[in-house]
């Protein structure tokens, strides 16, 4: 994990990655369930194994967007305050579940998830690969620390995730027609009245298969920088993946969206100066030889793919900075692209900034086609994995 981003966790956060975790995350000030996750898990042999070979319905893999389509399997287990451990997982019927009125997630967002993909192999080796499932783990460890959360290990996390992948397989796109998306979720479920930190939690794991996020799909976007409503403030919760941080920028998206902007860029809330990130995605500029990416101080999230970006690009030779990215350090660009789990690596066509328009380079001959080749090459298994970013399903 980079300096930078250790940096940003705080003393806290740094704290709860050193701990051996035995699944109980207690830090913080926070009064914790004196929970441990058990790794006693169900396998596949209880679970209907009639279907998992044949295709998910009658999806047409060539024009997969990025919407839900419901699949098989999910995966959840849940602690009391007072049991002695998380009851034992269990993957069930993919549906709704129930939640008192009262649950801490519905009435004060005390909740976290995140998002990784599952990708199908070639027939000749057979199986699915995860892209690097161990980070999203421990993004959600310190997640769970700033909002006062039991969380799963890593071991854990993974293994319940290849769980998810397994039951359903069917569901998965066939090789370069998309990915399948796995949404884990930590969430208080317990009823609580007063602010304080729910007594039950329930951790969950469904799955959907998509393909590109945009509707552009893999053409270059077209981008709105938006100066009045932020989407984190220092000291908030923008580095980590909370729920809450979400619904307050579907505002200002949904206006882009009705002017034929594809996402809002937003400006930081003390200078209203420098670029941070996009709803849903991290942003690189090029100039000549040299990367930027907004430094994740505390308000951006530290993206999955933006950290093997930074990685590739400075394999290929270039010097990449993780600072300060002013709006002038935007508009002047020679390059513009955007990173994440769901968007992968999309290029930006233009970016406005109070109502002029400034066009950057895309195309073949771009770093952000280069980089987008060699992590998809890394995650279907295309290129050898030098890394060790993949795990494999089988």
């Amino acid at each position: 994990m980079s300096t930078m981003v250790m940096r940003s966790m705080g003393t806290h956060g740094r704290r709860l990655l050193a701990m051996q975790a035995d699944g109980a995350a207690a830090a913080g000030g926070c009064s914790l369930l004196p929970c441990r996750w058990r790794s006693s898990l169900p396998q596949l042999d209880s679970v209907d194994r009639s279907d998992e070979d044949s295709s998910g319905g009658d999806i047409d893999w060539d024009n997969l967007g990025f919407g839900l389509t419901p699949t098989d399997y999910m995966y959840v287990m849940r602690c009391s305050q007072g049991d002695a451990g998380f009851s034992r997982g269990e993957l069930s019927r993919y549906g709704n579940v129930e939640l008192s009125p009262s649950s801490g997630v519905l009435n004060y967002g005390q909740g976290l998830f995140e998002g990784l993909k599952a990708y199908r192999r070639s027939s000749e080796m057979g199986g699915y690969t995860l892209f690097r499932p161990e980070e999203n783990a421990r993004r959600m460890q310190v997640g769970a620390e700033r909002m006062c959360m039991p969380a799963p290990s890593v071991e854990q996390f993974v293994h319940a995730v290849k769980q998810t992948v397994l039951a359903n397989r069917r569901w998965v796109p066939p090789q370069g027609k998309g990915a399948l998306y796995i949404r884990p979720l930590l969430i208080g479920s317990g009823a609580i009245l007063g602010l304080a930190p729910a007594p039950e939690y329930m951790f969950l794991i469904y799955a959907a298969p998509v393909g590109t996020y945009f509707k552009e799909g893999l053409a270059a976007i077209n981008l709105l920088v938006e100066e009045e409503i932020h989407r984190a403030m220092p000291g908030g919760t923008g580095g980590v993946k909370t729920i809450a941080n979400y619904a307050p920028v579907l505002k200002p998206q949904m206006d882009a969206k009705s002017k034929g902007f594809a996402d809002v860029l937003y400006l930081d809330p003390v200078h209203k100066r420098y670029v941070e990130e996009a709803s849903s995605c991290n942003l690189f500029v090029v100039k000549g030889g040299a990367v930027a990416t907004p430094a994740t101080a505390g308000t951006i999230l530290p993206g999955i793919t933006r950290k093997s970006i930074i990685e590739l690009a400075r394999d290929r030779g270039y010097q990449v900075e993780e600072r300060l990215v002013s709006i002038d350090d935007l508009v002047s660009a020679d390059e513009v692209f955007c990173t994440g789990t769901a968007v992968g690596v999309t290029p930006v066509s233009t970016v406005t900034y109070q109502g002029t328009r400034y066009e950057f380079r895309t195309g073949q001959d771009t770093l952000s086609r280069e980089l987008y080749t060699d992590l998809t090459s890394i995650q279907m298994g295309l290129a050898e994995d030098k890394k060790g970013w993949t795990v494999a399903v089988d």
